[in-house]
């Protein structure tokens, strides 16, 4: 998955399961992607995309591999249920005319996961911010984008954060420069109450804010934002994303995931969440 994403959809957490265990599937019959390719006289490069969740789950295609495999009826009627589920579009599809489709993934990743970890050098992370914070941020990036525009945007974002009042809600861990804070976006009275919202927030017990202060100086993470996955299913691997300027990558490869969250852990390190609460509530008298 180690690639930048452009396409127009994006497979929702239960498509990327299920891909998985195809995969696995197939590994335990002993079958090649070319055995499955003649099973569905199709090449090679549809098994790879079905696999990876980079095309739909066809219920004709998932019955025929799995008979191919071996799996009983039972277990075929399950999948073949499940991958019409999968097939259904998330919540967040009704946003595709505000959004890139490489950012779809990134929603349905943090809609399943269990625990997000994110690094931020300029700005607030989206989870955290305010309606008013955020179409400051949204019309920054957006210079000729159209009022509509922007407000679909921060429709959107402000619906992301349902997800930290649910019942379930996943664990969330920020860590952020103290520049952010400086970086005065929408005015005085925008970032005080935006700071407000992060000394409320980061009492709950399922999220932590940490802020690294200017005095930490150079450091390992002194680099672009990135968000680290993590989800309850084994079939899952932990993915890391990191967003340019007109595109994202998503990472899976073991070594490039484990080289963000020991950044992540290592700049975590360098302040507390006493000095950190610290930092916030100075911050916020100044904007007062």
């Amino acid at each position: 998955m180690s690639e930048a994403r452009t396409g127009t959809s994006a497979p929702t957490v239960l498509r990327m399961i299920l891909g998985r265990r195809l995969r696995d599937m197939r590994l335990a019959a002993g079958a090649s992607l070319e055995d499955a390719a003649r099973a569905l006289r199709v090449k090679t490069l549809t098994i790879r995309r079905l696999e990876k969740a980079e095309v739909a789950l066809k219920p004709l295609y998932v019955e025929k591999l799995l008979e191919t495999y071996g799996a009983q009826p039972p277990e075929i009627d399950e999948f073949v249920d499940l991958a019409e589920q999968a097939n259904e579009p998330g919540w967040w599809h009704s946003y595709r005319d505000a959004v890139p489709g490489w950012f779809t993934a990134y929603v349905s990743l943090e809609t399943g996961a269990r625990t997000l970890r994110t690094y931020e050098p300029q700005y607030v992370s989206g989870l955290l911010q305010t309606p008013d914070y955020a179409r400051a941020v949204l019309r920054g990036g957006l210079p000729n984008g159209s009022d509509e525009e922007v407000a679909r945007r921060v429709e959107l974002r402000m619906r992301r954060q349902s997800l930290l009042e649910q019942k379930d809600a996943p664990t969330l861990w920020v860590v952020m420069e103290e520049a952010v804070l400086h970086r005065e976006v929408g005015g005085p009275e925008v970032m005080r109450e935006q700071i407000e919202r992060l000394l409320d927030v980061s009492a709950l017990a399922h999220i932590s804010v940490d802020v690294v202060p200017f005095t930490a100086g150079a450091h390992v993470g002194a680099c672009a934002p990135f968000t680290y996955f993590r989800f309850e299913e084994p079939e899952l691997p932990d993915i890391v994303y990191s967003e340019l300027l007109s595109a994202a990558v998503y990472l899976d490869q073991r070594p490039d995931v484990v080289a963000h969250l020991e950044a992540h852990s290592r700049m975590a390190l360098l302040t507390s969440s006493e000095d950190s609460r610290k930092i916030l509530q100075r911050m916020r008298k100044e904007y007062s």
